[in-house]
């Protein structure tokens, strides 16, 4: 594992800002960090990065601990803040050197035209930070966390504020640093974000509230529902799905059946054959997916 934490907590005098965090992140895995502005998650990261201290719990970050190998887990970690700040009146290049120094990068000119080139900043190079766009500093702090080709990457926010062309930039470049096998600990507000970008999800409010796959987090949350569009819906046909004990509820909605299942691909045969024989007319069949904003809110409201 490249983080492991076992009751990792944090107050600030009487404010408990996380709680317990238990949490486990594969090598090379996209781990999405989600919940409401003030839940603890930046307090989070900025705790495994060894910025500051956890009042009490334990975690390893990469193979070193934090607290006795702050040092070394800040040298092989890379991370982006929601407000990177940058030297707005030196050159992007300029910029990068600053910091690939600071990282004792051995390559230093390499590695800065390396990731000016990846993304897509090498022809203002020379250019002052200041006279960057919003997306175009958001991708020179991204090339200033992996100057030193860090294991883990820790990205607050990536595309916050940025107009949608810069956003899919950067979330093309995420899905990059994930095929090179990067480990990513991604906090966004984004659930589309989320979704797509993420192989587990993580939903915290002080302390974890649940982790799974965005798919499978749907059925814990929601459950699997199959939408049977027929010609007309008669009550018949209501109690007949009523009736199978595998299905666990079943609704009419206009000229909708709508029946929630645990294995759709092994119960559906059974169910249109049924409804035919009954005399159903079925037009088509389809499964409802919620967003996982439903899943997001739906599992925040009931910590309230």
């Amino acid at each position: 594992m490249m983080i492991q934490t076992q009751d990792l907590t944090k107050h600030f005098g009487e404010t408990l800002a996380v709680k317990g965090l238990n949490l486990e992140v594969a090598e090379g895995e996209v781990f999405g960090f989600l919940g409401p502005n003030g839940a603890g998650k930046t307090t989070t990261v900025r705790m495994l990065t060894s910025l500051i201290a956890p009042t009490s719990g334990s975690a390893v970050v990469n193979g070193f601990t934090i607290g006795k190998d702050d040092k070394k887990i800040r040298q092989t970690v890379g991370i982006l803040t929601e407000s990177p700040g940058m030297y707005e009146n030196l050159s992007a290049e300029y910029n990068l050197q600053i910091y690939a120094n600071l990282y004792e990068v051995k390559d230093v000119g390499g590695q800065v035209e390396k990731y000016l080139r990846m993304l897509g900043l090498w022809e203002r190079r020379f250019d002052e930070a200041g006279t960057f766009s919003k997306g175009m500093k958001q991708k020179l702090a991204i090339a200033r966390a992996l100057l030193h080709e860090p294991r883990i990457l820790f990205l607050d926010e990536p595309t916050a504020g940025l107009d949608p062309e810069a956003a899919h930039l950067v979330r093309d470049f995420i899905e990059e640093l994930r095929k090179e096998g990067r480990t990513i600990f991604l906090c966004t507000h984004n659930l589309d974000e989320a979704d797509r970008l993420c192989d587990r999800i993580g939903v915290f409010k002080t302390h974890l509230l649940v982790v799974d796959s965005p798919a499978n987090l749907r059925t814990q949350v929601f459950g699997r529902k199959v939408v049977f569009h027929l010609k007309h819906v008669e009550s018949a046909y209501l109690d007949l799905l009523r009736g199978m004990t595998f299905i666990k509820e079943a609704r009419a909605v206009d000229d909708k059946l709508v029946a929630t299942l645990d294995d759709p691909e092994g119960q559906n045969p059974e169910i249109i054959r049924s409804l035919v024989e009954a005399g159903a007319e079925i037009r088509f069949v389809g499964e409802l997916r919620h967003s996982l904003e439903d899943v997001y809110l739906q599992l925040v409201k009931n910590t309230q």
